[in-house]
């Protein structure tokens, strides 16, 4: 029975810690764009080729979706 009176303040604690955590992450806009970082991985193969060209970025390139530019 004394268990609980540790467990239960715990639990009560590490749940709220991890709604602040969440609610933090939601409004500094840590979920906004889900799609770049899949993309980004593409942009390491062309950063491996050309150092000289700087930084990738994701600016360039179209989704899978997109039909080609005529």
């Amino acid at each position: 029975m004394t268990v609980l009176f540790i467990v239960l303040p715990l639990a009560t604690l590490l749940s709220a810690a991890a709604a602040i955590a969440y609610l933090w992450a939601t409004r500094s806009g840590q979920f906004d764009d889900l799609a770049t970082p899949a993309v980004r991985l593409l942009c390491d193969e062309l950063r491996e080729r050309d150092p000289e060209a700087g930084p990738a970025t994701t600016q360039g390139l179209r989704s899978p979706t997109t039909p080609p530019p005529n």
